[in-house]
């Protein structure tokens, strides 16, 4: 039987690498989101504890701490807001290429939907050429036992004209 040879195979390679490559940066991102996020959380918890703490303190200790704490705070938030919004910006990204992988998947699995059924008919065709050659080799084979009974042709026509 020939050889299975799909034109678009390599059609189909490629788009396996694509997504490959594009499951890789989706990686890279989540994993730079995830820090973003642990940041801003470590940055929240940290501006929490400060405010839990000066809360805890004695009335006349406490005013020179909450007046040094709001005159500071102001880099404190912006610090937090910078992370939200550069936490927001990744996942975007991420939500962008969420999007391509699954457009690539999409496509790489309709693409290997037609190669199984270009096979499946290849198989089938190869199949019928077999068969084809199987009935032609057992028709020689019946003419030429036919002919065998009788010997020659000529002898068998000399002999039926006597």
């Amino acid at each position: 039987m020939k050889r299975f040879v799909w034109r678009l195979q390599q059609v189909l390679e490629v788009k396996r690498q694509e997504e490959q490559i594009k499951r890789g940066e989706l990686l890279k991102i989540t994993e730079r989101l995830a820090a973003k996020r642990g940041q801003l959380l470590t940055a929240k918890r940290i501006l929490k504890d400060v405010i839990m703490g000066i809360a805890g303190e004695r009335p006349g200790k406490r005013l020179s701490k909450q007046e040094f704490f709001l005159s500071h705070s102001s880099a404190s938030d912006e610090q937090i807001k910078k992370l939200e919004e550069q936490a927001h910006a990744l996942e975007l990204q991420q939500r962008e290429k969420v999007r391509e992988v699954l457009k690539l998947r999409r496509l790489k699995e309709g693409l290997e939907k037609l190669r199984e059924a270009a096979k499946r008919e290849f198989i089938r065709y190869q199949e019928k050429l077999e068969q084809k050659e199987l009935d032609e080799m057992a028709r020689i084979r019946f003419s030429r036992k036919g002919t065998s009974n009788f010997g020659s042709p000529v002898i068998a026509v000399r002999e039926a004209n006597k």
